[in-house]
């Protein structure tokens, strides 16, 4: 029986390649819902009557008419007057991602970016629909009330360091875990020294020497802040001590992560640089689906290199775990922080060393706050991802105001 498949954020990079997964194994897997922001009208439309899904999502409900336009002219395209593709429902507005992640199906795959994903995937755990994780944001800022809103095994990791740990530790007992080793390309700046990085552009920031991603992550890849938050993600689902995670340089990006064992033992996922793969078993999990990607070639010579990590110059890594020893509401002040400086540096207002600076400032604030004691609840979080956002802009404000 095939799998029934919901994807949030389809028209980005793991929205795309996922069609591209549930394309090749139609055997397998059948989309029923889409959910976009709406900025990319013609190609949702095309997803949406290429899969022939029940209902469209976008979150911005003055796309709603293009998106409308899209799907009845591209219904037409392909045979509309024959009857031989109907219009899919759409939902617009803020709730339209949650409403699709509560639709009846056997995964949800959230693929949004940032931590508007949240809600979603809440919604979708509360449905009890498996989750196939490529928001990571979600669990960061969500926490605990993601973890305990989830049953044993309803969260499956796409990302591929995430998936490659929960590979590694496929009927292992988690007593004999000695540490979870995240691997990290280093991104596009790797080697260099903090002086290095003041004229960063964010054309350079973007371009990153493996991996092929969307904007946002591309540029949290070289600052290292999304290896902090794949630290903090690292910790929350697999219950390892932020002391037993270690982040390595690995620039082939072929080693995805590795656990080591108390015996001295080190199990690794080694694959080529392609999401397809986490992808395909996040949606199949715990199954596999062959010929997800290619595996690595064994009759060419290699080398996998492995360094440590430049705390000095990429200092993102260390926030992250400051935020996420404390728990409760700091990651989500980490992230919110972290997504309006990066908005911020790609619109010029904003250095790249000011991204991880200004995040450091409004997580110290925050943890000098003591507020930040109180039980987590859903209001909180929110109200606390407000204030970080806030927070983040009037200082970036101000060091525009002092450069001037």
């Amino acid at each position: 029986m095939r799998k029934r498949v919901a994807i949030l954020g389809s028209t980005g990079s793991i929205g795309t390649q996922a069609l591209d997964v549930v394309q090749a194994a139609p055997e397998r897997f059948e989309v029923v819902a889409l959910a976009a922001g709406g900025g990319n009208p013609d190609l949702l439309a095309r997803q949406a009557i290429a899969h022939e899904v029940e209902t469209v999502a976008v979150a911005h409900a003055t796309a709603a008419q293009d998106v409308q336009l899209a799907l009845y002219a591209e219904a037409q395209r392909r045979g509309w007057e024959r009857g031989d593709h109907r219009v899919p429902r759409l939902l617009a507005g803020p709730d339209a991602a949650a409403e699709v992640a509560r639709t009846p199906c056997d995964v949800v795959l959230n693929g949004m970016t940032g931590a508007v994903g949240l809600l979603p995937t809440l919604a979708a755990l509360e449905a009890g629909t498996t989750v196939a994780l490529a928001n990571k944001e979600s669990l960061i800022v969500g926490g605990d009330l993601v973890l305990s809103a989830a049953r044993p095994g309803q969260l499956v990791p796409v990302d591929s360091e995430h998936s490659a740990l929960a590979q590694a530790l496929r009927g292992e007992d988690p007593a004999d875990i000695r540490r979870l080793l995240v691997t990290a390309s280093g991104g596009p700046f790797r080697g260099r020294c903090r002086a290095d990085l003041a004229d960063v552009t964010p054309e350079q920031a973007m371009a990153h020497p493996t991996w092929d991603m969307g904007p946002v992550i591309t540029i949290n890849s070289a600052t290292l802040v999304n290896k902090g938050l794949e630290v903090i993600e690292a910790h929350l689902l697999f219950g390892v001590d932020f002391d037993r995670i270690d982040v390595v340089v690995h620039p082939g990006s072929v080693v995805h992560s590795m656990v080591e064992f108390v015996d001295g033992s080190t199990v690794v996922q080694a694959s080529p640089p392609d999401m397809r793969l986490p992808i395909a078993l996040g949606l199949a999990w715990p199954q596999r689906v062959p010929g997800a990607a290619r595996g690595c070639d064994w009759t060419t010579p290699t080398q996998w290199k492995f360094e440590p990590l430049d705390d000095e110059a990429f200092p993102a890594v260390q926030v992250a775990r400051r935020a996420g020893r404390f728990g409760r509401t700091a990651p989500a002040v980490f992230n919110a922080a972290n997504e309006v400086c990066v908005d911020a540096f790609v619109a010029g207002d904003l250095g790249f060393l000011g991204i991880v600076d200004t995040v450091s400032a409004v997580v110290e604030d925050h943890l000098a706050d003591p507020d930040t004691l109180g039980d987590l609840t859903l209001q909180r979080v929110l109200a606390v991802d407000a204030w970080a956002r806030e927070q983040a802009a009037t200082r970036i404000e101000q060091t525009r105001g002092g450069t001037r």
